[in-house]
């Protein structure tokens, strides 16, 4: 099973590789993606009252970037059938798809589908890989349960496959109807108009500080204030008269020599 699941992926990657144009097989891919967004909202059997209309042009717009007004069709042919509806959407998705190969030409177009397939075709059977050895470690305990592990494991591995090519056609045709290429001067103009924008920020911001200093000035003023009678606390003590000697006469009349008088009380 994993051999003939190899066998396949390698067959597909090897013939992306080899092909200049995959258009044919991105529409078949384009077509199957939207039978299956249909499935999920157009219920079998069912009549177009029972119908999500609402959920599926949502989804249409969302993954395959097509506008569609089912409603309007609706109102149109009461009694549509679900086959006509369907065809009527795949064609409306196939239209919006070759109106951008219109405006980016072909060639580009057919290089972007080249990429696409093949980088959703490897990452997802790297993610298969490790869900197979996931499934590969646990399938023994099938058989606690009277199930032959041998026939799950081939089932589930099938299953697990088919998902995957499943999520690889409708990831490829999502990302193709949603991609978008910007010519040299689309770029320019985005650039020049982002530096525009930051020179006026920037501007904004000049114009900005004068008023946030002039917010700040009280501040320092008041810090000023405080400051000052500490550098005038601070500042050298200057006598107001003459310093009385030593040897000379205490001032306070007592006959003795200011050392052994008052002197005593300033030493």
């Amino acid at each position: 099973m994993a051999n003939d699941q190899r066998k396949v992926v390698y067959q597909q990657r090897t013939g992306i590789l080899g092909a200049t144009d995959l258009s044919e097989a991105v529409a078949g891919m384009r077509e199957d993606a939207v039978n299956a967004l249909v499935g999920q909202f157009v219920p079998p059997q069912a009549s177009p009252a029972d119908w999500d209309l609402d959920g599926l042009v949502a989804a249409l717009q969302r993954d395959l970037n097509t506008s569609i007004d089912a409603k309007a069709w609706i109102g149109e042919n009461q009694e549509i059938e679900e086959t006509v509806f369907r065809e009527r959407i795949i064609a409306a998705v196939h239209a919006q798809y070759e109106q951008k190969v219109a405006r980016f030409g072909a060639p580009l177009m057919r290089q972007i589908e080249r990429e696409v397939l093949l980088r959703n075709l490897d990452s997802h059977w790297r993610e298969h890989l490790a869900a197979m050895d996931y499934l590969r470690q646990g399938i023994h305990l099938r058989g606690y349960a009277q199930k032959d592990y041998r026939y799950e494991f081939k089932r589930e591995a099938f299953e697990l496959f088919s998902s995957m090519l499943d999520r690889v056609k409708h990831e490829v045709a999502s990302v193709l109807s949603r991609v978008e290429v910007r010519d040299q001067a689309e770029v320019e103009r985005e650039e020049a108009e982002q530096r525009e924008r930051l020179m006026r920020a920037l501007q904004a911001q000049h114009a900005e500080a004068p008023a946030l200093l002039g917010s700040e000035q009280p501040e320092a003023e008041g810090a000023n204030a405080i400051t000052e009678p500490q550098i005038q606390a601070q500042a050298p003590f200057v006598r107001g008269e003459r310093k009385v000697g030593r040897n000379e006469p205490c001032p306070c009349g007592s006959g003795r020599k200011y050392k052994q008088c008052h002197g005593l009380l300033s030493a």
